[in-house]
């Protein structure tokens, strides 16, 4: 069987999603704790992928007309609520600690991928470029990295593998290791003086009222971010010629409009836009859709490579305990907030507040704007990467 209507391909994929998350909702059920519903997503779309279903000329068309234009529409909500001015009130010292995080795991990536390289397949950098990106930011930041680096569909696939397993894991063991605290603050002499007074901060300002969107606010912000993806297409293009000719190739039009529609973003989140109702949601719907229509070009064969992409994920957590055991022995970091931040990277905002809460529920804020900053330097840190991933 074969999907012959464009129409009929968009509305099946956004089903699929569109259920998964409804089971998740109203059944309860314990396995969405370990694998998210985006995992599940992206695993049946690749079986519906590899059984032929997608395969048609419309299914193809459809996928090349949605798949960029909503993806730089999802980059732009997304950035949104990363409003710099809330980010202060983390001040300098937990901002330290979550650009260590980035660092020592940016450290871990490019060490290991020499060594891996060979037995993660053909073609993997941009793909582990998105991964770094994620690790980051997000789910959302390793979806936008698939307009700005050429990433190759099946070894996304295992970079999403790779994710989950690691994920899930990794709370796992930050959770375990809370009541290993004192040891660490005992070993680092960290330093907790003014934990209380940053988190009591940070609390405040995430919990500052959320309005109520309406239908207004919904449409005026879907028509918002579908003409700054148009704008910044063709702004990206323009810019690509430009720089071609300067003799600086690597800017892409897909570098430089993933570039600027961040840029874009981060200056809106400043405005009254980034106060607008739903950005949240509309942008958990545009990640839905666009993990969606990359699910549905890859192969469910390509995971065969995943078992050695996980063992390169566990090597980069473990260069990155070290290193910031390090780091945190010289600057007096507590396990708190190195494991807060730590998460913020790997997990985003959603899971960095369970483990901050873990030590003490008036940290969760804490946990909540790391995720927002990480969410916000997401994309530079991946291009970042992938232009260096790309020399080996």
């Amino acid at each position: 069987m074969v999907i012959n209507n464009g129409f009929t391909y968009i509305a099946f994929l956004m089903f699929i999603a569109g259920a998964l998350l409804a089971l998740e909702k109203y059944t309860k059920w314990k396995v969405f704790n370990v694998v998210p519903p985006l995992v599940f997503i992206y695993v049946l779309n690749m079986i519906f992928c590899t059984m032929g279903l997608y395969n048609s000329e419309a299914c193809s068309n459809a996928y090349s007309v949605l798949k960029n234009n909503l993806l730089y529409a999802m980059i732009f909500v997304m950035l949104l609520r990363c409003d710099f001015r809330k980010l202060a009130k983390l001040g300098g010292r937990m901002v330290a600690i979550f650009l260590g995080c980035s660092l020592t795991l940016f450290v871990g990536f490019l060490i290991g991928y020499p060594i891996f390289k060979s037995t993660l397949g053909t073609d993997t950098w941009a793909a582990v470029a998105a991964l770094y990106a994620s690790w980051v930011g997000g789910s959302a930041n390793m979806a936008a990295m698939q307009a700005a680096l050429p990433v190759d569909a099946g070894a996304y696939s295992c970079a999403l593998a790779l994710d989950t397993v690691c994920y899930s894991l990794w709370i796992a063991l930050l959770l375990l290791a809370v009541r290993y605290a004192p040891k660490w603050n005992k070993a680092t002499n960290a330093d907790t003086t003014k934990l209380q007074a940053v988190a009591d901060a940070a609390v405040q300002e995430v919990a500052k009222g959320k309005k109520h969107a309406d239908s207004s606010d919904w449409i005026f912000l879907i028509g918002l971010s579908l003409i700054v993806s148009a704008i910044s297409q063709f702004v990206g293009a323009k810019m690509s010629d430009v720089f071609t000719n300067m003799g600086l190739g690597m800017f892409d039009k897909g570098t430089i409009t993933t570039l600027f529609v961040t840029i874009l973003g981060l200056i809106c989140a400043l405005s009254p836009i980034g106060k607008l109702p739903a950005v949240e949601e509309l942008s958990n719907v545009y990640l839905y859709a666009v993990v969606s229509l990359l699910a549905s070009t890859a192969s469910i064969v390509d995971l065969m490579a995943a078992p050695m992409w996980i063992v390169y994920g566990l090597f980069i957590l473990a260069i990155h305990v070290v290193l910031m055991f390090i780091l945190s022995k010289f600057f007096r970091w507590d396990l708190c907030m190195v494991s807060t931040a730590s998460l913020a990277n790997i997990g985003g905002s959603a899971s960095a507040p369970i483990v901050a809460s873990a030590y003490d529920p008036s940290y969760a804020g804490i946990g909540v704007l790391m995720g927002v900053l990480g969410a916000a330097v997401g994309n530079f840190f991946g291009i970042g990467m992938g232009q260096i991933l790309k020399m080996f």
